[in-house]
């Protein structure tokens, strides 16, 4: 137990109560002996004879004012509000004796100041709408009063008309005479017309009928959401005496929290946050209704919760999918999780209220609780939608796929498979059957497909950009537009015309062929394949870099290169020195992104060739020589059903690119910015 109390705000405050003084300064100077004392003799000390004294009189007092109290008034607000300033009137006068001896009696008085100096001006202003608003619905306007107000209004009309018709013929005169264009001539007449018409509407609106109908909507408003600004201001003010007025309460340790464990919710209702307890009451439903019935296979499509994911429906009937409950299994995981982070949000809300609480802050109120949702959580509710989709549509089938990799699913085990360990990634790695010793010969053609591709798209499209940028270079607009047309044509159809033109009989494949001085059956050669893999790819992917890098060039000032010249720096110099580390700097991350992407580039793969050339001798029937990873793992599962070989690849892959996109960011500047 401390001896200061403190505020919301961090101030201190010495202890009215004298024995929670005394047992605190026992505390501090560990006297066990005295501490025992007070406690078992508590009711003798004379501080709480005298807050048993208050207690009893308070209780007699709000018992008196809740009968003595009531004010004769049809609207609700308005006898809500009386009724509230009468009692705080009389509440003043009650506490302000008691102010000395607890904080209780301190913040009642304060707020029931606020309550007699906010309420009655509130009332006024409230009253005053109220009839002023009757009286305007009930106004009939003068017959004679709107009679003269159109012939007014219609003269002023006439008067505006007369005077736009001057404007215009001296516009056009203007015109005639070749004063003014015929674009200043129209945009006269336009402006003419604007103002005659705002004129007139201006005029209208000043109708009796106009007037009184804009007052009775002002009035409503003051009604309404007036009023809603008045009481969030009064609101304030009573959270501000909540905030900087202590309470003083026996509890030493943390007890309600703990109940939140057990049902969400229950903490913040002990501790008097009834509207809160409400909204985790919700979450405890979603625990106990829906969590728990799921994770033990209520509700399951054909899983069986938790436990479906252990036995991978070994033994269940012929139509149940090991998949199915694999999957229904994870998702109850999630579910479980879910209701997790729920009962440890609640617990930790209800700790925090309770054990300031003990420090002398009083627990939020509804209000104030909205008050800080509203500051503070607006950032989590918007991404809650996104986070839930995330988790259902992104993370669910990432488990999926790693833990199927720890599985023995493939042609000879669909319906139903059961758990293998490490099998398939201990295969992998030691190049055992097949599918291992295929993994290794097609990551290292996938290394030189990425690295050659990537780097020439790149090396090209930077080229192009330094031509077209450079000032001496003329037609730059035609030769922007001549080098963007890779990127403008959609990619597959230039691969599928690469494919046809390097196919046997082929236009460019008869054009190599005569080069070459022999037949080129390119299609089926996996050295040629590879080699018009990666030039295809350089084409369809310089143009997005040719893009980036004109932007960023055209970004870069031409001081830089005023002051390289000055100082006597050669154009290399200066490309080396000013124009790569800019470019780089800037387009580091995209460029890092485009590896990564080259690598898991599966439609050019398949588009082109198939993964072709086949040789069965080598790769089987499970890939082509030609195959990148990525669509010999769509080989694998698709056609041949090896899905935990697939997914294994899957797994390896993934973090292989996590980590060297990790190393490739970490070490840009940008991304240490």
């Amino acid at each position: 137990m401390q001896l200061y109390l403190y505020d919301d705000v961090g101030f201190k405050y010495e202890r009215k109560n004298l024995y929670l003084k005394e047992l605190a300064l026992a505390y501090e100077n560990n006297d066990k002996e005295k501490i025992s004392s007070l406690k078992k003799n508590k009711e003798d000390h004379p501080y709480i004879k005298e807050l048993r004294k208050y207690e009893k009189a308070k209780k007699s007092f709000e018992e008196n004012l809740e009968k003595e109290i009531s004010v004769e008034e049809n609207n609700k607000k308005l006898k809500k509000w009386k009724e509230t300033l009468e009692k705080s009137k009389r509440r003043k006068d009650f506490y302000k004796d008691y102010v000395d001896l607890t904080y209780d009696a301190t913040y009642i008085y304060e707020k029931s100041k606020i309550y007699v100096n906010r309420l009655p001006a509130m009332i006024k202003s409230y009253e005053d709408n109220m009839r002023k608003l009757e009286e305007a619905k009930n106004e009939k306007t003068d017959t004679q009063i709107s009679k003269q107000y159109n012939e007014d209004f219609n003269k002023f009309k006439d008067g505006m008309d007369e005077d736009k018709k001057l404007s215009d013929d001296e516009l056009k005169r203007k015109y005639k005479e070749g004063n003014i264009s015929k674009k200043a001539y129209k945009n006269g007449i336009r402006e003419n017309k604007i103002k005659r018409d705002y004129s007139v509407k201006a005029k209208k609106f000043q109708s009796p009928e106009n007037l009184n109908k804009d007052l009775i909507k002002k009035l409503k408003h003051n009604l309404t959401q007036g009023v809603k600004d008045e009481e969030k201001i009064l609101n304030e003010e009573l959270s501000e005496v909540r905030r900087r007025t202590p309470i003083e309460v026996y509890k030493e340790k943390i007890k309600n929290a703990y109940f939140s464990i057990i049902i969400p919710g229950l903490g913040q209702l002990l501790n008097g946050q009834k509207e809160k307890a409400a909204f985790n009451f919700l979450g405890a439903l979603f625990f106990y209704l829906v969590a728990i019935p799921y994770a033990l296979g209520y509700g399951n499509y054909q899983g069986d919760g938790v436990a479906g994911l252990i036995n991978l429906a070994q033994g269940g009937l012929r139509v149940d999918r090991s998949l199915i409950f694999m999957i229904e299994g994870i998702l109850a995981i999630v579910l479980l999780l879910i209701s997790v982070a729920i009962i440890v949000i609640s617990f930790k809300d209800a700790k925090n209220q309770e054990q300031g609480e003990i420090e002398g802050i009083r627990v939020n109120n509804w209000h104030e609780t909205k008050s800080n949702l509203s500051e503070n959580g607006f950032p989590y509710f918007v991404s809650l939608p996104a986070l839930f989709l995330i988790i259902f549509i992104v993370i669910i089938p990432i488990i999926t796929a790693i833990l199927i990799s720890f599985t023995d699913m493939d042609p000879n085990n669909q319906a139903k498979f059961h758990w293998a360990g490490i099998q398939n990634y201990k295969m992998i790695f030691t190049s055992t059957g097949l599918q291992g010793k295929l993994f290794w010969r097609i990551l290292v053609w996938t290394i030189i497909w990425t690295i050659g591709a990537t780097t020439l798209q790149i090396l090209l499209g930077f080229i192009l950009a330094l031509f077209t940028n450079n000032d001496r270079v003329k037609g730059k607009r035609f030769f922007r537009t001549i080098f963007i047309l890779p990127w403008a044509v959609p990619a597959f159809i230039t691969i599928m015309f690469f494919s046809i033109m390097l196919a046997r009989g082929g236009y460019l494949a008869e054009f190599f062929s005569g080069i070459a001085g022999h037949n080129l059956d390119i299609k089926n050669s996996t050295n040629l394949t590879r080699m018009a893999l990666i030039l295809i790819q350089m084409w369809c992917g310089n143009a997005y870099i040719f893009l980036l890098a004109t932007g960023v060039l055209q970004s870069i000032p031409e001081d830089l290169y005023e002051a390289a010249e000055m100082d006597g720096a050669s154009y290399f110099q200066s490309l080396s020195k000013i124009t790569l580390p800019l470019v780089f700097f800037q387009t580091a991350p995209i460029i890092v992104g485009q590896y990564t992407f080259n690598f898991n580039n599966y439609s050019i793969i398949d588009l082109f060739n198939g993964g072709g050339p086949f040789n069965t001798s080598v790769y089987g029937n499970l890939a082509g020589s030609s195959d990148l990873l990525i669509s010999y793992i769509y080989k694998l599962t698709m056609d041949n059903q090896y899905q935990a070989v697939g997914a294994t690849i899957t797994v390896l892959v993934s973090i292989a690119l996590i980590i060297i996109a990790f190393l490739g960011y970490r070490n840009t500047q940008t991304f240490k910015e």
